[in-house]
């Protein structure tokens, strides 16, 4: 409870930027306009698409309200704020199984395009499972990248976890049949696999990916498997393409959304998933420390965002 706290605490000042950038904006919305009206709706789907909702999603959300607002005969536009919220809250929905996962032997493939936090967030994750008990092994199978195995083995050593690497130019798959036999001579819990963050060229990617689940599937097939997206969220409207285009590739089962704390336009979060048939977030980043990953809780996340005060109090 009280490591829960402490995210807490983490998450409302992560969420600073967006909090004085998109929910500011929203807020005006709402105070801006004495009647709700065609004038009103306008305003806030623009703020809602520069906010990173994009257009789909946005219109979504305000049809619903406007559903809403005549089904509850709300009159005023103050009136239909924590509308509005509930609405966002709902997008962002996480099945009560996302995490079963860590109850199972488990297999995480990680995909990413280079430069999202793809390693770091391995490293966090993975020291958060052992944390928690779980016994893990890395597969370092982004061969391509330079010094990407290095830079997994400083996080590996940070974790205490071990890690499996093949050389630089190495076919990645061979690393994964090598983190297999690891994984199961040492009866570990979770093997994380990194991926190379290319998708300049998706039809190399999908082959690519496609081997890799094969080796998967052949060398673990009691297994369960797990492939998380890593997005960076600075990157608005771009994140999301790139999470279109894995999710063309491969199955994805989870978003990791980092770099929270480093944009104004917290709308990310609320776009993602739903432009991915609501694909969960898992787990959110808000800062460089290890302890600044946690799981994603929609009702926390949209406290820290839209009600700072209220957020102050409690915590």
């Amino acid at each position: 409870m009280a490591e829960k706290q402490g995210f807490f605490k983490r998450l409302v000042s992560g969420l600073t930027k967006s909090r004085d950038g998109f929910a500011n904006d929203v807020d005006t919305v709402f105070q801006g306009y004495t009647k709700i009206d065609d004038d009103f709706y306008e305003s806030l789907e623009e703020t809602l698409i520069m906010g990173d909702l994009g257009v789909t999603t946005t219109e979504e959300i305000i049809d619903e309200l406007k559903e809403q607002v005549s089904l509850q005969n709300i009159k005023t536009p103050i009136g239909c704020k924590n509308l509005l919220i509930d609405i966002l809250n709902d997008l962002l929905d996480v099945p009560e199984d996302a995490y079963d996962f860590l109850k199972k032997k488990s297999i995480i493939m990680i995909v990413g395009v280079n430069g999202v936090g793809k390693t770091t967030t391995i490293g966090k994750l993975a020291r958060k499972f052992h944390d928690e008990g779980k016994s893990v092994v890395i597969a370092a199978a982004d061969t391509f990248r330079a010094a990407a195995k290095e830079q997994l083995e400083v996080w590996a050593d940070r974790a205490d976890v071990d890690i499996i690497g093949g050389a630089d130019g190495s076919d990645p798959s061979s690393v994964i049949f090598d983190g297999i036999q690891s994984f199961k001579a040492r009866n570990a819990d979770i093997l994380m696999i990194d991926t190379a963050g290319r998708l300049h060229n998706k039809k190399n990617l999908m082959f690519e990916l496609s081997k890799m689940n094969r080796i998967i599937e052949r060398e673990c097939p009691e297994c369960h498997k797990e492939t998380f997206v890593v997005l960076d969220a600075t990157t608005g409207q771009n994140a999301i393409s790139q999470a279109k285009e894995f999710s063309d590739v491969c199955d994805i089962t989870g978003i990791v959304l980092t770099k929270m704390d480093g944009t104004a336009k917290g709308g990310i979060a609320f776009a993602v998933s739903a432009l991915l048939n609501y694909i969960p977030v898992k787990y959110i980043g808000v800062g460089e420390s290890v302890d600044d990953l946690e799981r994603f809780d929609p009702d926390d996340f949209c406290e820290a965002l839209f009600e700072e005060k209220e957020v102050k109090k409690e915590v």
